[in-house]
């Protein structure tokens, strides 16, 4: 009898080899659901919510983050795949694929006797080697537009179609190179994603400037300006009530006039000093003054400006304000004493796109902007999630190849190599540790036989092509899914990342040297505080 029962007897225990049994049927549940899902190749899962929403993925972290998971060790190792995404931003599947081979190959020997704490030691081994040979097979990688692109599909083509892949991928790269700047990090957030429910996915496209959500309030503004000067501005154009209590007293209607008069100059100062700097930039010329501001434009004013031919928008958001100067040059202005010149943006093309009831301003044709805009286009809701889900994750993959000067051959040639390393290097391990580097090597191959089974091929022969390719050749070998043959990944432009793999050994090993460890399971926490 445990002695937690002793203590609480409403407990409930599972010891020793039922513990274990509980947590290897947990990871087998998971790579069961996910197994399908991995590469170009892999079947897509239909997520009906509650209320009936749909959403069609084959994204590993988009599943585990929307299924309802029960079991408190499927839901651990869930959790630790979504970190992986959330850190590196792929490799979900392989993850949760690996915890669960790791777990299913260390049962086999567990089943003939031996202690866990020995094949936690031989995988601890394993993971060290494991990590020199990635160091090995690492392959340098510049800012060159040719592999970010090879980077980019080999991503996206895991979560969409081959042909919408092959559209998004120019999209994703080009969007990180136009933010990207020598020796600084890229921050991903001034690469905005706007949703238009329009046309077709394939019309997705990138916009060198920036996309609003809004349009001008005035029937009589623009809808087009072409070679416009932009001013960002926060200033308020409207009448504002007082931030203290106070009051004005009057004797006559006269003195009220006077009153409502001088608050209403207040307000036209402001807006006649912006029809001052658009008189000075653009008398003599034909271009066009748009002004962008982040605070409230009343009706009069809205009219006044309207006269001058000025696109006038209000209330932008915080954060496309942000984007704007980094886009169309220029500086945010928040007081009328700062309009100078200078202080302007620019665009070859502004003009606005009425779709519905919804109106989109378009700011285009900008020099050198440092944030851009994907806008994406499909005809239904689960279509634009799934795109920009895939662009998120492509968008990542472009960004880490950057950062980490280096890249990994993809098609499972990665798991082939350490596989036949490991196989070599358990010969010098000694004692029973050489069983743990043995399940860690066999535990691996998971990755390249689920590639093979989803593109219908048989997983032994493919394997045993694949080892016969490495040992022939001594060059990195993956599989090829239209002959189920070998080839080499970095020819056909199939990379991984880096940072990706690394992550993958890392929290797979420590993941499932937990669970191994793990002998008793208990359920006797506090139920509730209450009765």
């Amino acid at each position: 009898m445990s002695a937690v029962s002793l203590l609480n007897p409403k407990a409930e225990i599972a010891r020793a080899s039922h513990s274990l049994a509980i947590n290897i049927s947990a990871a087998k549940g998971l790579q069961e659901i996910l197994k399908s899902n991995l590469g170009p190749k892999g079947t897509m899962k239909m997520l009906v919510s509650g209320s009936g929403d749909i959403k069609i993925t084959k994204d590993g972290n988009v599943l585990l983050h929307e299924m309802q998971i029960q079991h408190p060790t499927a839901s651990l190792i869930a959790r630790t795949a979504t970190a992986q995404d959330d850190v590196t931003g792929d490799g979900t599947t392989s993850s949760v694929l690996i915890i669960a081979e790791l777990l299913k190959q260390a049962d086999n020997y567990i089943g003939e006797g031996l202690h866990p704490r020995t094949i936690v030691e031989g995988f601890d081994l394993a993971r060290q080697k494991a990590l020199e040979v990635l160091e090995q097979v690492k392959v340098p990688c510049k800012v060159d537009r040719e592999v970010l692109t090879q980077v980019a599909r080999s991503s996206l083509q895991t979560k969409v179609t081959p042909e919408l892949a092959e559209h998004l991928t120019g999209v994703v790269v080009d969007a990180v190179l136009a933010i990207h700047e020598e020796g600084k990090p890229i921050d991903l957030f001034m690469v905005e994603m706007m949703e238009m429910m329009h046309k077709t996915e394939s019309d997705t496209k990138l916009v060198r400037g920036l996309v609003l959500d809004h349009g001008s309030r005035h029937p009589d503004m623009p809808k087009a300006v072409k070679d416009a000067f932009i001013l960002t501005a926060n200033i308020s154009l409207e009448y504002e009530k007082t931030e203290v209590n106070s009051g004005f007293f009057y004797k006559s209607a006269e003195e009220r006039e006077k009153l409502v008069a001088a608050e209403r100059a207040f307000t036209d100062e402001k807006v006649k000093k912006i029809i001052e700097l658009k008189k000075k930039v653009c008398d003599g010329n034909n271009k066009g003054f748009v002004l962008i501001n982040q605070k409230g434009i009343d009706p009069v004013s809205l009219d006044l400006l309207a006269a001058e031919g000025i696109m006038g928008m209000r209330r932008a958001k915080r954060r496309n304000m942000e984007r704007l100067t980094l886009a169309c040059g220029g500086v945010a202005v928040n007081s009328v004493d700062d309009l100078l010149p200078e202080n302007l943006g620019h665009a070859d093309d502004v003009y606005e796109h009425v779709l519905g009831e919804e109106k989109y301003t378009y700011i285009e044709g900008c020099k050198n902007p440092k944030s851009v805009t994907i806008l994406i286009k499909a005809p239904n809701k689960h279509s634009m999630v799934q795109i920009k889900d895939a662009i998120k994750d492509g968008l990542k993959a472009v960004v880490n190849a950057i950062e980490d000067k280096f890249i990994v051959p993809g098609a499972g040639a990665f798991e082939v190599a350490i596989s036949d390393a490991l196989t070599t290097y358990k010969e010098s391990v000694k004692g029973k540790a050489r069983l743990g580097v043995a399940a860690f090597a066999e535990a691996l191959l998971v990755v390249p036989k689920t590639l093979a089974q989803n593109a219908g091929h048989d997983q032994q022969s493919v394997l045993v092509e694949l080892h016969d390719a490495h040992v022939a050749t001594k060059k990195l070998v993956g599989v090829d899914l239209k002959t189920g043959g070998a080839l080499c990944p970095i020819e056909h432009g199939i990379l991984d990342n880096y940072r990706v793999k690394r992550q993958i050994i890392h929290s797979a090993t420590i993941i499932a040297s937990n669970l191994l460890l793990v002998d008793e399971i208990m359920r006797a926490g506090l139920s509730s505080l209450k009765g």
